[in-house]
């Protein structure tokens, strides 16, 4: 299951907490290390499609350096590896 093997790579991307969890819809919050912004994180997986929607921004600032571009991409290339 594709919800199933998205929450397991979730729970161990460092200092990300899984915030809400309806069904089709996951909400998460990662914490950065030295300053402790808080990025968000969205995920849905619409009924009897193939695919993940996902939206990723910062809570504050201009720019995070593209902190949350990167830990997109490493969540989906786990899943690419969880999944085969």
């Amino acid at each position: 299951d594709v919800k199933e093997a998205l929450l397991k790579v979730l729970s161990v991307v460092p200092r990300t907490e899984v915030i809400e969890d309806t069904g089709d819809y996951i909400h998460t919050e990662s914490t950065s290390r030295i300053f402790k912004f808080v990025d968000d994180a969205e995920f849905y997986l619409p009924k009897g499609e193939n695919v993940i929607q996902v939206r990723s921004a910062s809570r504050v600032g201009e720019s995070d350096l593209g902190v949350n571009r990167r830990r997109i991409e490493q969540i989906r290339l786990a899943l690419v590896d969880l999944l085969g």
